[in-house]
C-alpha cells in the first residue's frame, strides 16, 4: 500500500485473539502486513481475522499453544516457507497471576506464576522467529511489559519480577541479535482503559480489586488509583499502543533498538 508504514510485511503475533494482540494485529493489517495469528482460542483468532478481511487486509490463523516449543518452532517455519521469511513478530500473550498478595501470604506457586509463565512464552516464540529473520530483509520483536518492571509497590511482587524480566530480556537479546540486522524493542503499556471486555485478560485479572471496592473493572480504570496516579490522569487506549506499535515495527523507526517506549500515560516518567 502506497504510504503505508509496513508494506508487505510479514508480522507473526502470538495471543492474536486477544484484545491487545488483536487491535495491534488490525492496525499491522491496515498499514500493509500480511498478519499471522496464533493463539489457543480458535474462535477469537477467526473474529480478529475477519476484521482485518472486511477492511481489506490479509490475515491467516492456527492454533498454536505457545509454551509447545516444537509446534511454535514448526508453526514459525511454515510461515516462513511459505511467506518468504518473517519480518515483525509479537508475543501478547498473557499469564493470569496474582495482585495484591503481599510476600507474608503469597506462595511460592503463585510467585513464579507470571515470571515462569511471561518469560518461558518470550523466550520460546522469539527463538522460534529469530531464525527466520534478518540479513537483508530487517526484522523486528516487539515485547510487552508493564509498568510494575520499575514500580516500588507492596502486593506485586511476581508481575513485578516478571515485567523487569521481561524488560530485560528485550534489552539483551537487542544486542544478540543487532548483527543479524534484527531490531528489538520493549512497549511498556500501562492497564488499557478500554479491553476490559467479558471473559479478557484484563477483567480477569483486575475483577477482584474492583469487586472489593465496589466498582466495575471499567470503572476502577477510568476513575480508579491506576487513571489518578498517571500524568495524564488516564489510562493508554488499544488504539494508542497498537498504533505505536506499527510506528517501531516500522522503517521509519529503524534506528531504535535496545529500548522500551514507555506508554504508561506518566505512570512511570523515565
Amino acid at each position: 500500500m502506497s504510504g503505508s508504514l509496513l508494506p508487505d510485511k510479514n508480522a507473526v503475533i502470538y495471543g492474536g485473539g486477544g484484545a491487545l494482540g488483536g487491535a495491534i494485529a488490525r492496525v499491522f493489517a491496515r498499514e500493509g502486513a500480511r498478519v499471522f495469528l496464533a493463539g489457543r482460542t480458535q474462535a477469537k483468532l477467526d473474529a480478529v481475522a475477519r476484521d482485518i478481511a472486511a477492511a481489506g487486509g490479509t490475515a491467516e490463523t492456527a492454533r498454536v499453544d505457545v509454551f509447545d516449543q516444537r509446534a511454535v518452532d514448526e508453526h514459525a517455519g511454515a510461515i516462513a516457507a511459505r511467506a518468504g521469511g518473517i519480518d515483525i513478530a509479537l508475543n501478547a500473550v498473557s499469564v493470569m497471576h496474582d495482585q495484591g498478595t503481599v510476600l507474608a501470604d503469597l506462595s511460592l506457586e503463585e510467585f513464579l506464576r507470571p515470571v515462569d509463565g511471561f518469560l518461558r512464552a518470550l523466550f520460546i516464540t522469539s527463538k522460534a522467529v529469530a531464525r527466520h529473520m534478518g540479513g537483508e530483509r530487517p526484522g523486528v520483536i516487539l515485547t510487552l511489559s508493564e509498568p510494575g518492571a520499575k514500580l516500588a509497590l507492596g502486593g506485586i511482587l511476581g508481575h513485578s519480577v516478571s515485567a523487569a524480566g521481561k524488560e530485560a530480556f528485550a534489552r539483551v537479546l537487542a544486542a544478540e541479535l543487532a548483527p543479524r540486522n534484527i531490531r528489538v524493542i520493549g512497549i511498556r503499556p500501562h492497564a488499557v482503559v478500554d479491553a476490559p471486555a467479558a471473559g479478557s485478560y484484563t477483567a480477569d485479572l483486575f475483577r477482584h480489586t474492583a469487586s472489593a471496592a465496589g466498582q466495575s473493572v471499567e470503572d476502577m480504570l477510568e476513575h480508579g488509583a491506576m487513571a489518578q496516579g498517571t500524568l495524564l490522569k488516564r489510562l493508554p487506549t488499544l488504539s494508542e499502543i497498537a498504533e505505536t506499535a506499527a510506528f517501531l515495527a516500522s522503517d521509519r523507526a529503524g534506528a531504535m533498538t535496545g529500548a522500551i517506549a514507555n506508554l504508561s500515560a506518566g505512570a512511570l516518567v523515565d
